[in-house]
């Protein structure tokens, strides 16, 4: 004869290896069956708000069957199953509202009541159609059912609310790539069959491995979206995608940032903190404007790169990191190592696999296609009907230049669709806004090229405009090399190649 413990062994077996409800129940039943043989095991949910018990699972593999109680009925229920966790409910011994409730078929009912958390009133009918009812040791029995059959009804009812809110995230989500005018969560990469071919080809090769890549480009020219493009595409596409922009951290809180720090590591570290790198562990790392790190950060970067271990500042341990580099950068990063900016260890642990991001301008085909993917986003988020550029517009928009690269013209293609007025895209005026005239080039210096100025002449004519707008000033807040975005070293050798002296447009009274 099966014992209690045994019974009880049995119960919690099927409850550890039975992820669906109904299987679960019906696995159960057929370890009650010798001590029970024509027993009919049925699970009762209790809806507490729309007062009604409904059928969870039975042996029938008939869930859904349930019952509308008056509020009456519900609370004698309710009560009866709350003061006794076991009720013997019979035609003759229950109280008639509670049998009523239940509405049981012919035959005798054992009731066992289960709360979940303190919060809605889950049941347990064992039901039997046969006349003779229970012996006296059914009942305690059934009191060993209590605590298994509390451990499949509560998890049934967690994986009901998570599927609610995978659902509710999904909706939330939909309504986002609504918004912003896509069809995925990723950017789409326009341009990825004409102007950015050979750059996706370089992306296909090299996504697959943990190679650390570097993105050349100017800025504004999509470096963050070729960079996700590489993590989507990689094994790592499950993991987090962590973007830091160097050149936005403040030169004594790089450690930190970057690696963490302990409590009390340093003046108001209140707490622990964990850094990106850890951030990004099981996925990618985008160092944007990897080029502004300063050097001792970089000694610290190149440790990390080359072990997978780091210490958090004010820390002991070194923790391991599995992370998958891709940096990006504007600057000339071969001459900054030449100058001593930046580390040449360093710049041949990034510039494993470089890939070069053409500028907006030397892939002019791809402005038609990009103009209409920016005005349709431009309409959507600013509540416009839907406008698209005509034929002149794009022609407008093909000869401009570009300095912004693709950022500038989704810039421009809000602006145009803002002056417009919702009737249509007034890129013309958009574009007579979208950036101060420099000095012509041509006017500047003495081509030696009849009227079209050499490269080195155009470098340096708009070296000397921005040393005008900053009065001789190469370095500081308020330096030519900040206006120009280039490093201050980098500024003076080539000044000192094409002869621009930076005296000449400092005030008189310098």
């Amino acid at each position: 004869m099966t014992t209690d413990t045994d019974l009880l062994l049995a119960l919690w077996h099927e409850v550890g290896h039975g992820a669906d409800l109904a299987a679960t129940v019906k696995a159960i039943s057929a370890r009650l069956a010798t001590a029970l043989p024509h027993a009919r095991l049925e699970l009762i949910r209790c809806d507490a708000a729309a007062r009604r018990f409904e059928t969870a699972a039975d042996t029938a593999s008939l869930p859904g069957r349930h019952w509308q109680v008056t509020p009456t009925a519900f609370k004698a229920l309710s009560g009866e199953m709350k003061r006794s966790p076991v009720l013997h409910l019979t035609e003759e011994s229950a109280r008639p509202e509670a049998l009523a409730a239940l509405s049981a078929p012919v035959g005798k009912a054992l009731l066992v009541g289960l709360l979940h958390d303190g919060g809605p009133l889950l049941g347990l009918a064992v039901l039997t159609p046969r006349p003779g009812g229970f012996e006296a040791g059914h009942r305690r029995q059934f009191a060993t059912l209590l605590e298994p059959l509390t451990a499949v009804l509560a998890r049934d009812v967690r994986l009901h609310e998570l599927d609610q809110q995978r659902a509710i995230a999904e909706e939330e989500r939909q309504l986002l790539l609504t918004r912003l005018g896509r069809d995925a969560v990723a950017d789409t990469i326009v341009g990825a069959d004409r102007g950015l071919h050979t750059v996706m080809q370089r992306v296909a090769q090299v996504a697959r491995s943990d190679s650390s890549v570097l993105l050349l480009g100017e800025t504004g020219s999509g470096k963050e979206v070729v960079a996700r493009a590489i993590h989507e595409r990689s094994r790592r596409a499950g993991g987090p995608f962590v973007r830091v922009n160097c050149g936005a951290l403040a030169p004594e809180l790089v450690d930190s940032e970057l690696f963490g720090h302990e409590k009390g590591s340093f003046t108001g570290a209140i707490g622990q903190r964990r850094g990106w790198f850890e951030r990004a562990d099981g996925g990618t790392l985008f160092l944007d404007e990897v080029g502004e790190l300063p050097l001792s950060a970089q000694v610290r970067l190149l440790r990390v790169l080359q072990d997978g271990g780091l210490q958090r500042v004010g820390g002991e341990q070194t923790l391991q990191v599995d992370v998958r580099i891709v940096a990006a950068t504007h600057r000339d990063l071969p001459a900054m190592v030449a100058q001593g900016a930046f580390r040449e260890d360093l710049w041949y642990r990034l510039a494993v696999f470089p890939i070069r991001i053409p500028p907006l301008r030397e892939r002019r085909d791809d402005i038609p296609e990009l103009a209409h993917h920016f005005a349709r986003r431009a309409c959507l988020k600013l509540g416009l009907p839907p406008r698209l550029p005509d034929a002149r517009e794009l022609a407008r928009l093909a000869d401009y230049p570009w300095p912004g690269n693709v950022r500038e013209l989704a810039t421009v293609i809000e602006r145009a669709a803002l002056l417009g007025s919702g009737d249509r895209l007034d890129c013309a005026a958009a574009l007579g806004m979208a950036a101060p005239a420099l000095p012509s080039t041509a006017a500047a210096v003495g081509s030696s090229a009849g009227e079209f100025p050499t490269l080195d002449e155009a470098m340096a004519a708009h070296i000397r405009a921005a040393l005008a707008r900053t009065q001789g000033r190469v370095e500081g807040r308020r330096g030519a090399a900040r206006l120009l975005a280039i490093n201050p070293h980098t500024l003076r050798a080539r000044m000192r190649k094409l002869g621009v002296v930076p005296a000449q447009h400092r005030p008189a009274d310098d």
